[in-house]
């Protein structure tokens, strides 16, 4: 397996350009079943997560075809995919491919929706807790759907071949389910009212992206969606939004170890909370034309308390970077971990690098310490994997993070982006 050395002490100055949002790409990849027409879009990352999920389409006989670049294009900016999903020639998602990426489950929606019925492996994915698909399932049957669990697979059917509008109010919020209950309900007959919508970003792109295929939904951006079901939706172009967790995530590594960076094409709006958190700790952000600007100067860090929520709070995403960040700060912080069960498993390598965390439940409280060590690290899961990296960078001396599949599932070209800015950081092939 691929490792990724650091030699920790540089400042990072200079420029990074942040790549379109895996968490948006992935359902409207997934929504392109929803209509026969060709999807295109724009600024699709080029992570291993979206190339799994191309292979789960091609399975129920989608075209994918990746367009190469064109004169103009940045250098690091993201790929054109269009998507055809002309005719779907299979509605089973099989085990051997959904157990790879959870977001793979979500083509339940769209399958039920279209074609009348699904038959879909229950998720695997990243081991961050159970995250179980119960919303999922009430949502669908909710609007009709019949649901069965046979051997691992979820096996659903809409009577008479199409979903009935319905409301569907979620006990909390969750970002997935707020997905396929709203693919679904976009071809389902009369109008479905999702109630504590999840409120993300990616959440909104999508919506936006079912709007210019032809759907109607309104309250976009709120905890109420209303969808009025048509009879069908046409191709579309949409962009995918810029990526706010590897904005925060290389936002975290500049305030970590000092310097100027500019995150070329970010957008503040997106993760306002993390942004006040980092100008709390003493991190100076500025918004500018062509993104946002993170400073520290030789100041030291401040340490501060946080808890994770749903958007528009601190996100879930960003907890594993911020606790690295913490792990220099003057003082003590609590970070409170409130979406997920089991999301701590950083801490133990953290403590590596010679960290102090303690972790009592959902918090984790982190003292300060004068000093990181460069040490042989693990990575645990997509978003802990980087939390390590940021602490490589600040530790003195080398780190070797191992098991870097983690990292290639959610951040584009990390190695690159950060050695341009001044990181001593390379790929060492297995």
């Amino acid at each position: 397996m691929d490792r990724i050395r650091i030699v920790g002490g540089n400042a990072l100055n200079g420029e990074i350009e942040i790549s379109g949002a895996k968490n948006a790409a992935l359902p409207l990849m997934i929504a392109a079943l929803l209509t026969d027409e060709p999807v295109t879009l724009l600024n699709v990352p080029r992570l291993a997560d979206v190339k799994q999920l191309e292979r789960i389409l091609e399975n129920h006989g989608v075209d994918i075809a990746v367009h190469g670049r064109r004169r103009g294009d940045r250098e690091m900016g993201g790929q054109r995919l269009t998507i055809t999903a002309g005719d779907i020639v299979d509605t089973t998602a099989p085990y051997e491919l959904v157990a790879k990426m959870r977001a793979s489950f979500w083509v339940i929606g769209p399958l039920l929706a279209r074609e009348g019925q699904a038959r879909v492996s229950l998720p695997g994915g990243c081991a961050i807790g159970t995250r179980p698909v119960d919303f999922y399932l009430e949502g669908l049957r909710a609007l009709g759907a019949q649901i069965d669990i046979d051997g691992g697979y979820v096996v659903a059917a809409a009577p008479g071949g199409r979903l009935k509008g319905a409301t569907v109010a979620f006990p909390r919020v969750s970002v997935g389910a707020t997905h396929v209950v709203m693919m679904a309900a976009s071809l389902a007959d009369g109008t479905t009212v999702i109630e504590n919508a999840a409120r993300e970003p990616e959440v909104g792109n999508l919506a936006d992206c079912l709007v210019s295929m032809g759907a109607k939904i309104s309250g976009i951006g709120t905890d109420r969606l209303v969808i009025e079901g048509v009879e069908r939706l046409h191709g579309t172009s949409h962009e995918v939004l810029p990526d706010r967790i590897e904005t925060g995530t290389y936002a975290m590594a500049a305030a970590m170890t000092g310097g100027d960076v500019l995150l070329r094409g970010a957008r503040g709006d997106l993760l306002q909370a993390a942004l006040d958190s980092l100008g709390e700790v003493g991190v100076t952000v500025s918004h500018e034309t062509e993104g946002l600007r993170i400073k520290r100067n030789g100041n030291g860090l401040t340490a501060i308390d946080v808890e994770t929520q749903p958007f528009p709070g601190f996100p879930t995403d960003l907890q594993a970077q911020f606790m690295a960040l913490m792990t220099r700060a003057n003082g003590t912080s609590a970070i409170k971990e409130t979406i997920f069960e089991n999301r701590f498993m950083h801490v133990a390598e953290l403590a590596r690098f010679g960290a102090d965390i303690h972790v009592d439940g959902q918090t984790a409280t982190v003292r300060g310490v004068p000093e990181l060590k460069g040490a042989q690290v693990m990575a645990t899961d997509l978003r802990a994997s980087v939390s390590l990296v940021i602490a490589g960078l600040a530790a003195r001396g080398e780190t070797v993070v191992n098991r870097i599949y983690h990292l290639d599932r959610g951040f584009e070209r990390l190695e690159d982006k950060l050695s341009r800015c001044g990181a001593e950081i390379e790929r060492v092939t297995g």
